[in-house]
């Protein structure tokens, strides 16, 4: 039996609607555009409806999951599949998460490489960025979930800079409407999934929500913000960019942010930058909480030197990774991961958890 956890420990179901939105509005929402346009051009802005509308009911089978069992993904796994089975599945969706948590963090560096300092190096970043995340993270997951709030919250006046490039932007690029091949648009939902990514560590939190059947509602307004925020962004960016710059450029908020002047400032694409340490320390933070309490619940280990652990392995991966072509490989890989995990996994671990109930109540 899994051990009940104390009211101290927990959050109040409404703080669910940040932890999934502030996972998901992470690194990619600099560069997601040109991904998606690259295949789907200008119809991108239908995907992020699609894909929106399919996190959905990917979160709607987590909850039906999660009601069941009582418990998070490790219970899940065991009452499905039974212990060993079980634990193997959990022990690869872990190794998932913490190869996210590298992404993220060798990601971030490289956009404070690229733009702000070119000759920082990676160590010494990556080593105070994850001394930062082991003091969030050994705090508990209540510190974890104030630092995701805060995150949504602080840096929420960068919403009114996405309305800037307006002005500069011809509406006439996203016509015609419905040009592309269904092919296409399948293509470009799997891109687009990947900038969604971070409301499956709802399976490990799960447990820490008072009342969680109650939060179910919460979780789905978090991804309903995202979408159409992502909404907006895309159809500024459509309608801004040429489709052949749109090609070639790597970080599309950020040179859409370039046009932005202020009389105290020259380059109001630093600050964005600078603001984006503020979202991006709370998705590792909760990454790493949910790797590091994974392993507590398979192994029965203390989730402190779990987490001293994780850190060093990931410390020692991020330094690994040098140049753009090795960061880009190794994103890629953890993207293809990614997307059949969330497309297809999850809805696999939804058909077989409730089929495996159906055979015990037959029983």
């Amino acid at each position: 039996m899994k051990s009940v956890i104390k009211d101290q420990f927990l959050v109040s179901p409404f703080l669910v609607l940040f932890l999934i939105h502030g996972m998901q509005y992470g690194v990619g929402v600099l560069s997601f555009q040109r991904d998606i346009a690259k295949v789907a051009g200008h119809d991108a802005w239908i995907s992020i409806l699609i894909t929106g509308i399919l996190v959905h009911i990917i979160i709607w089978m987590m909850y039906s999951m999660l009601n069941k069992t009582k418990g998070d993904l490790i219970t899940i796994h065991q009452q499905t599949f039974g212990k060993w089975i079980g634990n193997l599945l959990s022990l690869l969706f872990i190794l998932y998460v913490l190869a996210e948590s590298t992404t993220v963090l060798r990601s971030y560096i490289e956009i404070v490489q690229v733009w702000m300092f070119p000759l920082l190096k990676t160590w010494p970043f990556a080593l105070v960025l994850l001394l930062s995340v082991y003091y969030v993270v050994s705090s508990g997951f209540r510190i974890v979930t104030g630092v995701c709030f805060l995150a949504v919250v602080l840096p929420s006046y960068l919403i009114f800079t996405y309305v800037v490039p307006i002005e500069f932007s011809t509406f006439r690029n996203l016509l015609p409407v419905f040009d592309h091949s269904i092919l296409e648009m399948a293509q470009s939902i799997k891109g687009s999934i990947l900038s969604f990514s971070g409301f499956e560590y709802l399976l490990f939190y799960y447990p820490f929500i008072k009342q969680p059947e109650s939060s179910q509602k919460w979780a789905h307004f978090g991804n309903l913000v995202t979408t159409l925020l992502y909404l907006l962004i895309m159809i500024v960016t459509l309608a801004f960019f040429d489709q052949a710059y749109l090609q070639k450029v790597i970080w599309p908020t950020l040179m859409m942010w370039k046009i932005i002047e202020l009389p105290f400032v020259e380059r109001f694409e630093i600050i964005g930058v600078t603001s984006w340490a503020v979202v991006m320390l709370p998705i590792i933070c909760l990454m790493f909480w949910s790797a590091s309490r994974g392993i507590k619940e398979i192994f029965k280990l203390k989730q402190r030197s779990v987490l001293v652990f994780l850190l060093l392995l990931s410390f020692i991966v991020c330094c690994l990774l040098i140049d753009r072509e090795t960061i880009q490989q190794y994103n890629t890989f953890v993207a293809e991961i990614g997307f059949y995990l969330l497309l297809g996994y999850i809805p696999f671990l939804f058909i077989c958890c409730h089929i495996r109930f159906k055979m015990r109540e037959k029983g």
